[in-house]
């Protein structure tokens, strides 16, 4: 199976097709992207996770990268995504490559690609990227290779810490002052993954207590399905919120791009929960206004607190890869999507699961309340939310069929309920007229059908749920 890019790059088994020739063939086609636009003077970053061998893939997408005269900025230690992504405005170089398969399990491995613009690369991108992929694998464009010492004696290498200025950005958008003054007991879970060291590093010296869990280099992830920040991995996180009596729990996934939060009873907050929670803060406490971007599977609760403020909703397909161009067009004050990702207009369009982390202590310390009364008070004032997603498995190579099942479904009642409004920018979506919705679509990484669904109470969405997966012949 060739090599694929899907929602976020390109994943793989290591040593079955995550190899090292298989990744010089992608860098090589992503250097034939840049070098069409003039781009290569200007360099990309190199930076990589804490997965089996990713410092080695990543030295060998540097000397790809040399030998196509395009100058690289490599890390010189396993770094977050997000801070890869802000060394790319910090340098002005023309993006990033990152050897990472983000929260995939320990036998995988990957490639992302960062534009300059510092956030996912578009379909369009990615399209034409994917079409350099074929070009190179069948022989038209060959593989160019440098060794890493001569590149280093031309200019063309340097190694650097993305670290320090990436920090001084993250700490000049909350209130540093007032978060290590708190006295917060916080835990962190990195997951063996490359936010280890982050939080301790941070408030090293200040009054804010911080215990790191599972903050060895380890790319087994042992006891974790994978470096997933889902409710499956989160038990011993949960356990040491409660043992050491903690005002919150933080999981950042393998890069760190994403996050989950704990709150101080043990208890796994809902992702569809932080997004609204996370902008209610930003928008009550700061002057600055504008538009909000979120997924179609996204909680209609940022609605509502976008509504409270009088600001508009812009609504995009699944992945950031449509949330970060739409981000940039908009000049949208926050991003995010359902699977815990979220974006800050004046840092990055990427989603950066350690600002959000800081901004999450930030807003403890201001309201100077528990995280369990915040989100009460959330559902007091914007109701209350039952979400759910269910996904189906389905075989490989059906995907016609399955895609002809979605062109005939246009229900016009739910639940019992009028359908007001459907929407297709990713898959199938209907909206309710109580407010509730029903949205039915294919995964973007793996032969699944997801079925997500959402309104005022936890039966309501089961039956949504049901009728979606009616609806698709998948139940009867």
């Amino acid at each position: 199976m060739g090599i694929r890019f899907g929602t976020d790059g390109w994943r793989g088994i290591i040593a079955d097709d995550f190899t090292i020739d298989n990744v010089q063939v992608c860098v090589q086609a992503i250097a034939t992207y840049l070098s069409k636009r003039n781009g290569p003077a200007r360099g990309l970053v190199v930076g990589y996770d804490t997965r089996f061998a990713s410092e080695r893939f990543a030295r060998a997408a540097a000397e790809v990268l040399a030998a196509n005269s395009i100058p690289v900025h490599l890390c010189q230690n396993a770094t977050p995504t997000p801070t890869i992504s802000f060394s790319i405005k910090q340098l002005a170089t023309a993006g990033a490559v990152i050897i990472t398969a983000s929260h995939n399990p320990a036998d995988y491995n990957g490639v992302k690609f960062r534009p300059d613009y510092a956030g996912a690369a578009s379909d369009e991108v990615l399209v034409e990227i994917q079409a350099n992929i074929a070009r190179v694998e069948s022989g038209d464009i060959p593989v160019q290779r440098v060794d890493l010492s001569a590149a280093t004696h031309s200019g063309l290498l340097r190694t650097f810490d993305p670290w320090p200025d990436y920090f001084r950005n993250i700490a000049s958008l909350v209130h540093m002052d007032r978060i290590r003054e708190s006295s917060l007991r916080v835990v962190v879970d990195p997951m063996y993954g490359a936010a280890m060291g982050c939080f301790p590093k941070i408030f090293a010296g200040s009054h804010v207590w911080v215990k790191e869990i599972h903050g060895e280099h380890n790319p087994a992830f042992p006891h974790l399905r994978a470096p997933e920040p889902a409710p499956e991995n989160l038990a011993e996180l949960r356990q040491a919120v409660v043992r050491r009596q903690a005002h919150i729990g933080l999981a950042n996934d393998g890069d760190a791009d994403r996050i989950a939060l704990v709150d101080e009873w043990g208890q796994i907050v809902d992702n569809f929960e932080v997004y609204p929670l996370l902008l209610y803060y930003l928008l009550s406490t700061r002057e600055r206004r504008g538009p909000v971007v979120k997924t179609i599977a996204t909680s209609s609760l940022v609605d509502r607190v976008a509504e409270h403020f009088g600001i508009p909703v812009l609504m995009t397909g699944v992945g950031f890869k449509h949330i970060a161009p739409a981000m940039l067009e908009a000049d949208a004050l926050m991003g995010g999507e359902e699977s815990g990702g979220y974006a800050f207009g004046e840092h990055l369009p990427e989603r950066d699961g350690i600002l959000a982390g800081l901004l999450v202590l930030d807003m403890l310390a201001h309201f100077r309340q528990s995280l369990s009364k915040l989100l009460a008070d959330l559902r007091v004032e914007f109701g209350t939310h039952h979400y759910q997603r269910q996904d189906w498995p389905f075989e490989i190579g059906l995907q016609a069929q399955v895609r002809e099942a979605f062109r005939k479904v246009r229900p016009r009642r739910l639940a019992g309920l009028q359908v007001v409004n459907t929407w297709s920018i990713d898959g199938l979506r209907f909206d309710v007229e109580d407010g509730s919705w029903l949205l039915m679509r294919l995964s973007g990484t793996e032969p699944l059908i997801r079925v997500y669904a959402e309104s005022r109470s936890e039966s309501s969405t089961r039956t949504l749920i049901t009728e979606g997966l009616r609806l698709l012949g998948l139940v009867s």
